[in-house]
């Protein structure tokens, strides 16, 4: 099947999983392979613990958010940023977009974690629910269709 949004998009699915792994939001390009991008995500969570696990063991000052590139198969690359609060940003794009450079992963990243930020600190956020918000929802689909 041929698709026309292959080429242009930048991120194909976005998830914010919880301290606790549990899921806060998920939005994929097509909810036909909704079920496949939330195994990758899940599988993808396995090693963002792994690369935490060796920064904690590590004395060093670990500052840097952005974990890079998690998990890459023939379809998708798996990219992973994890915030002080230990929220955790998993980014999926198409393996075909070799355009895709890391500063722009990061980018997206800046941005999700921004509106993230506006969305807990919403007096009417109950934290640990699942995220609900119009304007987050308009910061995800931007960042899906490439748009700055």
């Amino acid at each position: 099947m041929y698709r026309i949004w292959s080429s242009t998009n930048m991120a194909v699915c976005i998830a914010v999983i919880g301290k606790e792994n549990s899921p806060k939001y998920v939005s994929c390009l097509n909810s036909d392979n909704e079920l496949q991008f939330h195994y990758k995500v899940h599988t993808a969570l396995d090693v963002v613990e792994e690369k935490l696990s060796l920064a904690g063991k590590s004395n060093n000052d670990v500052r840097e958010l952005y974990l890079g590139l998690l998990h890459s198969t023939e379809e998708h690359k798996i990219f992973g940023y994890v915030t002080n609060t230990k929220i955790k940003f998993i980014v999926i794009v198409e393996a075909t977009n070799t355009t895709l450079r890391d500063n722009e992963v990061r980018q997206m990243f800046r941005r999700l974690h921004a509106a993230y930020t506006d969305v807990v600190c919403n007096p009417f956020y109950i934290p640990g629910d699942h995220i609900v918000s119009k304007k987050f929802e308009s910061v995800v689909k931007s960042i899906m269709s490439g748009n700055p």
